[in-house]
């Protein structure tokens, strides 16, 4: 290689040709092979950022319903894939919730950015019953028992790429076995918030739970789960 040549080499990019910080490489193939959809065909995918999670710039061409082909350009943001639970105690009617300081929200108009919610964590290398069980027990302290999957959802799917676990379990006193709160050295500082069912319904109602993912879990047990009317 001349020396001109080399001058005018692209430099190796954290994340792309080298490892970042994670120890990652490739993160912009992700989506280049996909061919499930025969009216979509990716281009381009760029690495626009990467932190602890990954921003992508994805070029793409789309065929619309009339068949002409439109290409467009779409950011994702890729914090891997999660899971959610519900612990409830049909027998005192409880169920356990968390109550932390979330910056997004506060940010866009929440008054204080203390959100209640139900226990939830990205899966990281677990599978998701294995990931919702550690987090019930740091963020709740409870060991949960067994556990019924409900559905998983797309929460944010004009932007974000993960995809939610939803699970709930059954609880009782004895199953708190720690004090919960999270792992302070992620900086979490959650409070463990055990509430009646019927008061949290009625914080969504008037906006107390403003958590999506929470509020599509009391709906559940409301409708169909273990507090539906007969």
């Amino acid at each position: 290689m001349t020396d001109q040549a080399a001058a005018h080499r692209a430099p190796a990019l954290p994340g792309v040709d080298i490892p970042d910080h994670r120890g990652r490489t490739g993160l912009d193939q992700a989506g280049r092979d996909l061919d499930r959809n025969p009216d979509v065909v990716v281009r381009d995918v760029e690495l626009t950022s990467q932190g602890w999670h990954v921003l992508r710039r994805t070029t793409f061409d789309y065929r619309r319903r009339d068949g002409r082909w439109d290409t467009q350009q779409r950011e994702t943001y890729d914090r891997g894939n999660g899971a959610v639970v519900l612990p409830y105690d049909t027998e005192r009617g409880t169920v356990l919730l968390t109550r932390q300081f979330r910056y997004p929200a506060y940010v866009n108009d929440h008054p204080d950015g203390m959100l209640i919610e139900a226990a939830a964590g990205l899966l990281d290398e677990d599978d998701p019953r294995t990931a919702i069980r550690r987090e019930a027990f740091e963020e709740l302290g409870v060991t949960l028992g067994p556990l019924t999957h409900l559905y998983d959802a797309y929460m944010s799917p004009g932007s974000i790429t993960e995809r939610l676990h939803f699970y709930a379990a059954p609880y009782t006193p004895a199953d708190r076995t720690a004090d919960g709160g999270g792992l302070e050295d992620d900086g979490e500082d959650i409070e463990v918030v055990e509430i009646p069912f019927t008061e949290a319904l009625a914080m969504v109602r008037d906006g107390r739970v403003a958590d999506g993912k929470t509020i599509m879990l009391l709906h559940w047990a409301a409708l169909e789960g273990p507090f539906a009317r007969p």
